[in-house]
């Protein structure tokens, strides 16, 4: 089991190596984040990919618990060294997505499968919860942890068509390390300048408005969750679907 958590640099050395899907997925991906007429709306990512402090990892079928094994065991890698690597690193995980999936998968199937793998994730992470973190989605500063760092974690997948900004070639994952956030949130001027300006980046990128569910984290009607996995129209998800609680309750009546 391979468990590689890779640069930019590194990528592109070795390229000819790299099976098919994953040359694809890089490619599709450079492309639509370095844009030439500079119009991704996720300004840190941009920033990131050039200064090459964003990181990649290459998981097999999602579907499959060898995958989801080895994206616990990457992220555990990137989470050991990511304070090195700048303050605009993600750890941007790659799956691959059969035809089969390319063919049949509505949005709302990638939605299920997105809180299939974070909730298969838990399983894989034998560290306490950070303590300054709720454990209640419903709770506005609630974050997906692992390893005991919290992440906000976002979605783009193959069936996104009108969020053009959650559309991708294959199914991917970006883990954002809560702490890149510390300059970039709404306490700071560069915070909200960013904010604006991404906003209207994503008007402009997208068929439809930006979704309403996006706020700034610790906001009291704020929920992370929600911005995980946006809908392709304007509707949200009434109930979260992460399970770690009723995991841990399981575990606790098997002992």
């Amino acid at each position: 089991m391979e468990v590689a958590v890779l640069d930019k640099k590194w990528i592109e050395e070795h390229f000819e190596t790299l099976p098919l899907w994953q040359q694809s997925a890089y490619t599709d991906f450079a492309a639509m984040v370095a844009d030439e007429a500079n119009t991704f709306p996720c300004i840190p990512a941009r920033k990131g990919f050039l200064s090459n402090e964003l990181r990649y990892s290459f998981i097999g079928d999602p579907r499959e618990e060898q995958s989801i094994k080895t994206l616990a065991l990457c992220l555990k890698k990137y989470n050991k060294w990511s304070q090195t690597f700048g303050k605009y690193t993600t750890h941007t995980v790659f799956f691959k997505t059969p035809n089969d999936m390319h063919k049949n998968f509505e949005v709302e199937d990638y939605r299920n499968l997105f809180w299939s793998v974070l909730n298969n994730l838990t399983k894989f992470d034998d560290v306490d919860w950070p303590k300054e973190i709720p454990t209640a989605p419903s709770h506005h500063e609630w974050e997906f942890c692992f390893n005991g760092e919290p992440y906000f974690v976002s979605c783009a997948t193959p069936a996104h068509k009108l969020r053009k900004s959650r559309h991708f070639s294959t199914l991917l994952m970006a883990f954002q390390p809560r702490w890149i956030f510390e300059e970039m949130n709404d306490s700071t001027v560069f915070g909200r300048k960013l904010k604006k300006l991404i906003r209207q980046r994503i008007t402009e990128y997208d068929a439809i408005p930006a979704h309403t569910d996006l706020k700034w984290y610790g906001q009291e009607d704020s929920y992370e969750w929600k911005q995980y996995f946006l809908s392709d129209d304007n509707s949200s998800a009434s109930k979260c679907p992460f399970l770690r609680m009723q995991h841990s309750l399981q575990k606790n009546k098997e002992h």
